[in-house]
């Protein structure tokens, strides 16, 4: 289906989005809110970061849906507590913790291999996971910190479980990002910003810019594989991403929070794109408030999309 065939006026599309607004979670009838889209049986959900914040929200409202829901974390301890009180708060004991650190190379590769071994499909991977950094920091690997977690892992590990994914009847891929892309720049001979000053907003620009690109190739080269993927931006919500040890993040933090969403709110298109029959079959989209937003300045240009994949497949290892 193409954006433009989208028609969020539509009764049943317009009855999500007001259940969501009213509500900011799932309750009720599974199969209402689009768990039922088709035949398969307990459909199963990947969420990266899924231990607090929005990743936390989309985890709790899959689980109230019947879905089988595995948090990929780094902390497992810290996690496990998160665990159990999804398991409470929604009444579906099918959800799981595993370890991944998307700071490591070495640790995704054992995550998808555990993976695989657990579980005979993946239907949904929400790759949610992300940070941000006031200063340079390198990962074991020499990657900027950044950079690593908020994309060249999530690209990887999106790879490396696509055979998983293929064997769904819908698979879908939601990429969390972020306005901010519209402020990044990708120099493809410095990546990791090892040549340019570093500057934590810029370097969380760049690697939303990176993952817009990244949903958008993926989607171009998935399209005929049946499988659905889609970037969006959940909104400003207070999820402790931003340091607060500087008192200049404090001040930040305390301007914009009269204009932040709540966390409940923040997970609702991604909560959206995941279950809704309304969503089967968009893909190449960037989502906010429920709607198709266009992309826009180099967040669709097709030659830098293509350059990026490239020097990314060469860094992280795979072809």
């Amino acid at each position: 289906m193409s954006p433009g065939t989208l028609k969020l006026e539509a009764p049943g599309a317009l009855q999500m989005s007001l259940y969501f607004k009213r509500k900011h979670k799932i309750n009720g009838d599974p199969c209402r809110l689009g768990k039922c889209q088709n035949s398969r049986p307990d459909p199963i959900v990947l969420i990266t970061g899924a231990n607090r914040g929005i990743g936390r929200e989309i985890a709790l409202n899959l689980a109230k849906a019947g879905l089988t829901v595995v948090m990929g974390c780094r902390d497992i301890p810290r996690s496990e507590s998160v665990r159990k009180a999804i398991i409470k708060e929604s009444g579906n004991t099918g959800v799981h913790l595993l370890q991944i650190d998307l700071c490591s190379m070495k640790s995704i590769r054992a995550f998808t291999e555990s993976f695989s071994q657990k579980y005979e499909r993946l239907d949904v991977l929400i790759n949610n996971a992300g940070v941000f950094s006031s200063i340079r920091e390198e990962t074991q690997d020499g990657l900027e910190k950044t950079m690593a977690v908020n994309y060249f892992g999530p690209f990887l590990l999106t790879n490396l479980l696509l055979p998983m994914l293929i064997k769904s009847d819908d698979a879908r891929i939601i990429t969390i990002a972020s306005d901010s892309y519209k402020g990044g720049e990708i120099d493809l001979n410095d990546l990791n910003m090892k040549k340019s000053k570093y500057r934590g907003f810029k370097a969380y620009s760049n690697s939303k810019l990176a993952m817009i690109l990244f949903t958008l190739e993926l989607a171009e080269r998935l399209k005929d594989r049946g499988i659905s993927v889609n970037a969006v931006h959940p909104g400003s919500a207070p999820t402790g991403i931003w340091p607060d040890e500087r008192w200049y993040f404090r001040l930040l933090t305390l301007l914009i929070k009269p204009f932040m969403v709540s966390v409940a709110e923040a997970a609702q298109t991604p909560v959206f794109l995941a279950i809704s029959e309304e969503a089967r079959g968009i893909t190449g989209c960037y989502f906010r408030n429920m709607k198709i937003k266009e992309i826009k300045g180099k967040g669709k240009d097709p030659f830098l999309k293509k350059k990026l994949w490239e020097h990314t497949e060469r860094i992280v290892g795979i072809n």
